[in-house]
């Protein structure tokens, strides 16, 4: 059997965001309509919190593949030469189970984390929404930027982190990047005064947004907390919001927002309005008003490594890119 690998480059260069924007949309109406099996990820943690290794096995119907994502997660790679995710997508056929490709996966995850936050936007933002803040330079800050100028028409970009000087740096290079004015600002509650677009991608271990800061109008974008001990907004913001999420399973299993806003008695598991697939294909509603704050919490699935690579996979094989080893 035959096996394509695909490097980083290469799978970033065959997934424009544009175009995993809208591959995410046909990806999360198929999980929503039951036409995925997403089994909630394992994980295991290394001694002395050194890392962890996260494994997310999945099928998809439609297109018909199965696989898994194996990924290193390393926060202590922040500020250097490596991802903070490290890992591969193995991709399967579902014919005879072969395994047909093997596929970078820091790439995959970086491209339709904010991809599948670009769908919510384009579904759940006011349609003049346009004022941007990203918590986070990182890896996901640089995507989300790239998501956001996909579905909306930016007329205001700000960035904060801890670090003055990386926030700087990014301004810079993002800037740079989408011929565009980035503006580095000093405090949370700076950054998003007046925002309608607000993505949280930090690696926060507790909140450093608070719901009182937050905009009447506003949509949020809540990625950077993965794991059930972590939260990167407060209770109030998830009680007072409007609140979708990638897979309801997940959610009630890991979100950390959520779940602290469970346990303090602030909302129920009705909170949970709708998966956005189901916001995506129409049976649910999103945005009621222009002054509704509405959140999409975003755990990642593994039914988005699985489209994502599939898709790379054909336009690979129709281009002749990637290395192919006989197995």
């Amino acid at each position: 059997m035959e096996i394509r690998i695909l490097r980083g480059a290469e799978v970033r260069a065959l997934l424009p965001m544009a175009e995993c924007v809208e591959l995410m949309r046909r990806t999360m109406i198929a999980v929503s309509e039951g036409r995925a099996r997403v089994p909630l990820r394992s994980v295991m943690v290394m001694p002395d919190d050194v890392g962890m290794m996260g494994a997310m096995p999945g099928y998809l119907a439609d297109p018909s593949c199965f696989g898994i994502k194996l990924v290193s997660l390393f926060p202590r790679n922040h500020g250097s030469q490596f991802s903070s995710h490290l890992g591969l997508v193995l991709l399967f056929e579902t014919e005879h189970g072969q395994p047909v490709a093997m596929l970078d996966a820091a790439e995959i995850t970086a491209i339709r984390t904010a991809a599948a936050s670009g769908l919510a936007s384009d579904l759940l933002a006011r349609p003049d929404a346009g004022d941007l803040a990203i918590l986070g330079a990182g890896e996901q800050a640089q995507s989300h930027l790239a998501a956001m100028l996909a579905v909306r028409p930016l007329r205001r970009i700000r960035i904060w982190t801890r670090d003055p000087a990386k926030a700087a740096a990014f301004a810079e290079a993002e800037g740079a990047r989408h011929g565009a004015t980035i503006e580095p600002i000093a405090t949370v509650q700076a950054a998003v005064a007046g925002a309608d677009l607000i993505c949280t991608v930090t690696m926060a271990r507790e909140p450093i947004l608070l719901g009182e800061w937050v905009a009447p109008g506003a949509h949020l974008n809540v990625v950077g907390s993965s794991i059930a001990s972590t939260a990167e907004i407060d209770t109030p913001l998830v009680a007072r919001a409007r609140y979708f999420v990638d897979y309801r399973e997940s959610t009630v299993n890991e979100a950390g927002e959520y779940l602290r806003a469970v346990k303090a008695g602030a909302i129920t598991p009705e909170h949970i309005l709708a998966e956005i697939g189901a916001v995506a294909n129409g049976t649910k509603a999103g945005r009621l008003t222009g002054e509704d704050v509405t959140i999409y919490k975003s755990l990642g699935i593994a039914a988005q490594d699985l489209a994502s690579a599939h898709y790379v996979l054909q336009k690979a094989k129709a281009q002749g890119v990637g290395q192919t080893v006989d197995f």
